[in-house]
């Protein structure tokens, strides 16, 4: 199985267009050492031709112009993407799909039913969509079975329900239900290996702990550092708990829960321009390296 970071920012990317934090000021100026991100999106193919893709960025565009192996190369109107799976309605994993807009065919699209409402209603971009070639959609159930993609042989995939939180145009913000945020299991089903995909991740329930350990590789949320981060950088009052994001740094963050894990490569995803991990040199960088946790890049390959 082949995985490939297109993008490993948060919402907004880093540096972000309107920030003067720190590390945005500082990856701008040259003073920190550090690498730009585009926001999070990964893609996964079990034969390096045909390629599933996770979520729909605002910066698809570049995403695609940076990754060959998806721009056309068979006809004169041509992806190697074969489907694309949405896992929450989030602006930063969903609004892609507008500059997808001119594919030739219906894109094969999989979602909750939660996530369909949202792109249906609250933020109507399926509907939009409607106006070009549309979509096909296919539900993805939220109790725990698999499914398999007809243009993806050789990959499973389980949808895994999270505790996150639903965007600010859904009417279950503050009052989740079941899909409103997904996580992903892909399976190779030659070798066995599987990667979990969790970009946004608010609680650590004893099944996604499950998923976790089993796993070959994860990459799940990196968003901050601390839950008051945003708050110690003047730029909001928000604690990341509030927007359905588990910190790294304290008891039962992110960190401690992949310490305990030995089998799967930890890869942090998703990651906040306000995070200090981002600067190479920071002590929490540092910190991250002799744990053995990762971060990824815009351009990551993995294969499993």
């Amino acid at each position: 199985m082949f995985v490939h970071v297109l993008g490993s920012g948060a919402g907004g990317g880093f540096p972000q267009w309107n920030c003067n934090c720190v590390n945005c000021k500082g990856v701008r100026e040259g003073t920190v050492k550090a690498s730009p991100r585009t926001q999070s999106s990964i893609a996964v193919s079990a034969d390096g031709k045909d390629w599933v893709l996770f979520n729909t960025s605002p910066d698809i565009k570049k995403q695609l112009d940076d990754f060959p192996a998806l721009q056309p190369a068979r006809e004169v109107r041509d992806t190697a993407i074969t489907a694309i799976v949405i896992t929450d309605a989030q602006i930063d994993h969903a609004t892609g799909m507008l500059t997808l807009r001119e594919h030739n065919k219906p894109w094969e699209v999989y979602t909750t039913k939660a996530v369909y409402e949202d792109l249906t209603t609250g933020f109507p971009v399926f509907n939009i969509l409607g106006h070009f070639r549309g979509i096909n959609h296919h539900e993805i159930a939220t109790d725990q079975s698999s499914f398999t993609i007809p243009t993806a042989d050789g990959l499973i995939f389980t949808a895994v329900p999270l505790k996150s939180e639903a965007p600010p145009y859904s009417p279950h913000r503050h009052n989740t239900v079941p899909g409103d945020n997904i996580g992903i299991k892909i399976e190779d089903t030659r070798t066995g290996r599987n990667l979990f995909y969790a970009p946004g991740l608010g609680v650590a329930e004893p099944h996604v702990l499950e998923y976790m350990s089993n796993a070959d590789a994860v990459l799940v949320d990196g968003t901050v550092w601390t839950d008051d981060e945003m708050s110690n950088e003047g730029i909001s009052d928000k604690r990341a708990q509030e927007m359905g994001h588990l910190d790294q740094s304290s008891e039962g963050g992110i960190m401690s829960i992949l310490n305990a894990m030995q089998k799967p490569r930890k890869i942090l995803i998703h990651i906040n321009n306000t995070n200090p991990i981002l600067n190479e040199e920071s002590a929490q960088r540092q910190i991250l390296n002799k744990a053995g946790i990762e971060l990824a890049y815009d351009g990551m390959d993995i294969e499993l």
